[in-house]
């Protein structure tokens, strides 16, 4: 364990949050908020001079492996959520900090779950504080420190494989600086062109920011009470087609700026992404037009409830809790499956669904066939076991801490529903469930022991699980 690497990587984190403050300071100030934005300021410089003290001791070796990896990110993750929180606090908006912290954590893990009952009370600097905690975490805040920092070493792919969603990660240029770099290049190309499509139908300046970062880290923080539904067609339109992108696996995007049109529509994800997304809308469409409904009306609201449900963002224009059964039923399914690995977007994801439903085709054409040998294949090429026996280890942690959610949360007395979907909310990073949890509901009525385990789902569900059971490993901090 190279303690003191994992301990430079920390205070480059704790200074780049710092850095990050800097602009909720300026929101308060040109919003005339002197309270928040003192307090934005003292926590910045606090962060700066925090994140140097750490790295004053130089680490031996600049090498680390994967356990490294893995613990420097979810450390860097709940350090992160922990300073993140204070704001709300010092201001008083939100004066509990387990639900200040809850809030930032869903910020941060791009869940968009909320213990607001009105999310207007907030001032402006914590608005945009909220929904910037978006952008930070919808790429990850590692993947943009290796875009930005130089770090010596061959390793830094122990970085990027912790912190980025999907079964594997892969490099699009030999060096993973570049790759990382390229990565934020598109994410803040995609921010921009949506900011700006949202300002020429008439969106406040502010409210575009705020709905642009949502929608970029797939995380969904409204800043009115009725989320996206007060706007107009053509601004809901907008972010139904955002959140649809930024879903997509960024390879794709990679592809198409390298003129590789061709084999940016092979990916077999990307594909299944499209067709998942299609049926979805043409199912719930069908459906809410035989229950009378107007058939552009419907498929507006569905277009842009499965995009916000599939790619775990978590707006909303309708509630589509009181939607029929069936409907309600699919929305469910989509949010297990989520958006593709390589996006912003939570889930199980669609490659780790594909590559479960080969395992299963494997199996049966081995029982038919046993002499045949197969192996399982993504894009034409074979899948490594390892990343097969990886994705069966996720499904198993999954399940088993899906379970424990459920359980431990019921001891509060609210309905199967209710707690059945609330974990599924926060552990795919999904936003709003249903019942008490959701679209026109929240999580404030959990209790803090509650809240809490609903916080380790949303930390677990962003970083893929492992690296927050390795964090619990008595294994992990012994030195090798």
């Amino acid at each position: 364990m190279n303690f003191w690497l994992i301990n430079s990587i920390l205070g480059r984190v704790i200074m780049l949050q710092g850095l990050f403050m800097l602009l909720p300071c300026i929101i308060g100030i040109f919003y005339g908020e002197r309270n928040d934005a003192l307090a934005y300021l003292f926590l910045s410089v606090l962060c700066l001079v925090v994140g140097k003290l750490a790295r004053i001791r130089k680490p031996k070796s600049a090498t680390f492996y994967a356990k490294d990896g893995f613990l420097a990110v979810s450390l860097s993750w709940i350090i992160m959520s922990l300073i993140g929180a204070l704001p709300f606090v010092l201001n008083g908006d939100i004066p509990n900090y387990t639900d200040a912290l809850f809030e930032i954590i869903s910020g941060f893990t791009t869940t968009g779950s909320s213990i607001l009952n009105n999310v207007e009370l907030l001032s402006h600097a914590n608005l945009f504080w909220r929904s910037f905690s978006h952008w930070i975490g919808g790429m990850g805040v590692l993947v943009f420190i290796l875009a930005i920092l130089p770090m010596s070493g061959g390793s830094t792919i122990n970085l990027m494989k912790a912190e980025s969603p999907g079964p594997s990660v892969g490099k699009l240029v030999p060096k993973m600086q570049q790759t990382a770099f390229l990565l934020y290049a598109i994410y803040f190309a995609m921010t921009i062109v949506e900011i700006i499509l949202l300002l020429i139908g008439d969106m406040p300046l502010f409210d575009a920011l705020c709905h642009a970062f949502g929608t970029a880290g797939t995380g969904g923080f409204g800043i009115k009470a009725d989320s996206i539904a007060g706007y107009s067609v053509y601004l809901q339109g907008v972010i139904t087609v955002f959140m649809f992108l930024f879903g997509v696996n960024f390879t794709f995007y990679y592809y198409i700026l390298i003129h590789k049109v061709k084999d940016a529509f092979q990916i077999e994800e990307v594909r299944w992404y499209f067709l998942i997304y299609i049926a979805a809308v043409f199912l719930i469409t069908g459906t809410l037009v035989q229950h009378g409904d107007g058939l552009f009306e419907s498929f507006h609201h569905t277009a842009f409830q499965v995009a916000s449900i599939m790619t775990t963002t978590g707006y909303a224009t309708v509630d589509f809790d009181k939607w029929p059964e069936f409907c309600r039923t699919i929305m469910v399914g989509l949010m297990f499956i989520g958006a593709c690995a390589g996006s912003t977007g939570g889930g199980i994801k669609v490659s780790r669904i594909m590559i479960y439903l080969k395992q299963v085709k494997k199996e049966l054409m081995q029982q038919i066939h046993p002499r045949q040998i197969r192996v399982i294949k993504m894009d034409g090429k074979a899948i490594e076991h390892t990343t097969v026996r990886s994705c069966n280890v996720f499904l198993m942690s999954y399940l088993v801490i899906y379970a424990i959610s459920i359980l431990l949360i019921s001891l509060d007395g609210f309905d199967f529903t209710t707690n059945f979907t609330a974990v599924t909310a926060t552990l795919n990073n999904i936003g709003p469930g249903l019942n008490m949890v959701g679209p026109n509901g929240n999580f404030a009525e959990f209790s803090v022991f509650s809240k809490y385990v609903l916080i380790f789902d949303m930390l677990a569900g962003r970083l893929e699980i492992i690296p927050m059971m390795i964090l619990f490993h008595p294994g992990t901090w012994k030195k090798s």
